[in-house]
């Protein structure tokens, strides 16, 4: 018999309560999904705000303010108990690959996750840019020229900036699931998520709320945000997602863990 991984029986637990919850009440799933994009967006945008005041105080300080309070979206969306794409990308490639779940049920999650965090990015985006922050805001402004540098990369950092985006963001989730002082838990999942967001790595849900945000707040006018452009992020993005958070992080611990040793997680 197998020792007991301590870290995947509570995923596997996670995992039951997501089949549950979509297979009894679909709208109830996808509106977890919509949250976590509320609070994504609101993650997004108090960065974004105090980056663009930061800057104006001193040049180069935007960077380091970001990173810092994008980090707390991540805690609102697991203290919230949200549905986030990236995270599912982990949930549901452990649980194809432990046989908790099949595969159709695993997809029928991943798409509708996905595509209700998108829904939640572009409405909460369009909300908080009627908001006074986003009025009325300079076209060299730290959220333009960020978002117009990440629309403006190639296929090849995309990619690779997205496997370790959803490494990261995957090490956090599993981090707060073995902690179990709160305290302890909110600090680790700032301190890790700040390292993605400070290198500017490519998180394919966190893009939804800051392009519409940006597209918005600029009425339509960054050049760079074309519809070509768009989707070349977002597609390259997901891909490299998957591959950091199902696969590398996902798939990789699951096999670790599928052992006759006794060390296990």
């Amino acid at each position: 018999m197998n020792p007991v991984s301590a870290l995947f029986e509570k995923i596997d637990s996670s995992i039951i309560k997501k089949v549950d919850l979509i297979e009894s009440s679909y709208i109830r799933y996808a509106l977890r999904a919509i949250l976590a994009c509320l609070f994504l967006t609101l993650g997004t945008a108090v960065a974004f705000g105090t980056a663009m005041q930061a800057e104006e105080v001193a040049a180069g300080s935007g960077k380091f303010i970001y990173a810092f309070m994008f980090s707390w979206s991540l805690v609102m969306i697991l203290y919230m108990n949200a549905e986030l794409g990236t995270s599912n990308m982990l949930y549901m490639t452990v649980g194809v690959y432990r046989k908790k779940i099949n595969l159709k049920i695993a997809t029928k999650i991943l798409f509708t996750c996905i595509l209700f965090n998108l829904i939640g990015g572009i409405l909460f985006g369009y909300l908080i840019s009627l908001t006074g922050t986003f009025q009325d805001l300079s076209a060299d402004n730290y959220m333009f020229t960020s978002l117009i540098a990440k629309l403006e990369k190639s296929t090849v950092q995309i990619l690779v900036e997205g496997i370790f985006a959803n490494i990261v963001v995957n090490t956090a989730v599993l981090v707060s699931l073995r902690m179990k002082d709160d305290a302890g838990k909110v600090l680790a999942i700032i301190f890790i998520i700040f390292i993605f967001a400070f290198l500017g790595y490519e998180h394919v849900i966190a893009n939804f709320p800051a392009f519409s945000l940006g597209y918005f707040a600029s009425n339509g006018a960054m050049g760079a945000m074309t519809v070509t452009n768009l989707v070349h992020n977002i597609v390259f993005a997901l891909l490299g997602n998957y591959i950091g958070g199902g696969i590398v992080i996902g798939l990789v611990y699951a096999w670790l863990n599928n052992t006759k040793s006794d060390y296990v997680d």
